[in-house]
């Protein structure tokens, strides 16, 4: 009763009694293999201190980079993990590292105003969690609003208009298409699959401003061990022209194609195999005829033809911006001039 007295003096005096915000979800709790629910804003996972806009992690929230990343529209890209308390992944020299159950991947796409000024004034717009159930990966998108304040959960993907200054001054736009959930699994898959394609040994294998970031991830928890950083192979950064055409055209091919182009990947009926590693020639497409003639070929008729870029079936469809053509199908809507640029070089270079 006195509660109640008080609350009704409150009332009367004009004021509101405030309800108390929801604490931030340390960590998703998984029950039965599947999470009961997915939090509607961003905000409620405790990702990010406040202002959320920032990305300034939270204690446990580790960020990394990789060495070859997908072309997403010239999207720039803050990744970072959260793995359980004391279950770091364990080490895979190969293929995506073994993330336990309740492991967080989160990748922020987001555009700077202006190119020559990266950590400057920007425009976020969508965040993407890959987290780790039972038996399987769940992808989930989540769209920023246009106040930079918070992001909502969305399964069916958006159009965005991002404008921004790149590196020559130059104004550019696109139309930003955020993929919706059955988008996210068709690049994600591996025999069937839903699993990450980025945080390998080979694309977090860097070094970076205080050390070796593989060793900083086991220092930080997300790792429990590895092994000698120089023994274990590593992407070449695309971008770094002091590195030979070879190694930085193959390491494009991997972070944007060989997703889809393996031996395990929905893509695998091509024929082609473009991770880093190989280097059998018909695997690349090098002399190679197309498995389907027809639109996607151009009336061209190899994959690859050593000397001949205009001839080559792969420049044809990573310049394209047809749907029905252009490679990769899904994740970006106008050409990477410099990727183009990279690959045309390499095939150029074959003798």
């Amino acid at each position: 009763m006195r509660l109640l007295f008080l609350l009704t003096l409150l009332m009367i005096a004009g004021c509101s009694v405030k309800t108390p915000e929801p604490e931030a979800i340390e960590e998703i709790v998984l029950a039965g293999g599947k999470a009961s629910k997915w939090p509607e804003k961003l905000s409620s996972f405790g990702f990010f201190q406040k202002p959320l806009q920032a990305l300034r992690p939270e204690k446990g929230v580790v960020a990394y980079q990789i060495n070859a990343p997908l072309f997403s529209d010239y999207a720039f890209k803050k990744r970072f993990v959260k793995v359980p308390t004391n279950e770091p992944a364990t080490f895979n020299e190969r293929e995506t590292m073994d993330f336990k159950e309740g492991t967080i991947l989160i990748k922020n796409f987001y555009y700077p105003a202006d190119f020559r000024k990266p950590e400057g004034k920007r425009r976020i717009i969508e965040t993407r969690l890959l987290v780790r159930e039972a038996s399987q990966w769940e992808a989930l998108t989540y769209l920023w609003t246009e106040d930079q304040e918070e992001a909502y959960f969305t399964s069916s993907g958006a159009t965005v208009k991002a404008t921004w200054i790149d590196d020559s001054g130059l104004k550019q736009s696109v139309d930003y298409l955020v993929p919706n959930q059955n988008q996210c699994k068709s690049c994600h898959q591996q025999k069937g699959k839903l699993v990450p394609i980025g945080p390998t040994a080979r694309q977090l294998n860097m070094t970076e401003e205080g050390g070796q970031q593989l060793l900083r991830l086991v220092n930080q928890g997300v790792l429990d061990s590895v092994p000698n950083p120089e023994t274990i192979p590593a992407l070449a950064n695309y971008h770094n022209l002091t590195e030979s055409t070879e190694r930085r055209a193959r390491a494009w091919l991997e972070g944007n194609c060989a997703h889809c182009h393996r031996p395990e990947g929905p893509g695998k009926t091509s024929g082609l195999h473009l991770m880093a590693e190989v280097h059998k020639p018909l695997a690349l497409g090098i002399g190679k005829a197309p498995v389907a003639a027809g639109k996607g070929s151009g009336g061209l008729q190899y994959d690859v033809l050593p000397g001949r870029p205009e001839s080559s079936i792969l420049l044809y469809r990573i310049l394209s911006t047809d749907p029905g053509v252009m490679m990769p199908e899904l994740g970006r809507t106008i050409v990477d001039r410099e990727g183009a640029a990279l690959i045309e070089q390499w095939i150029r270079e074959m003798r």
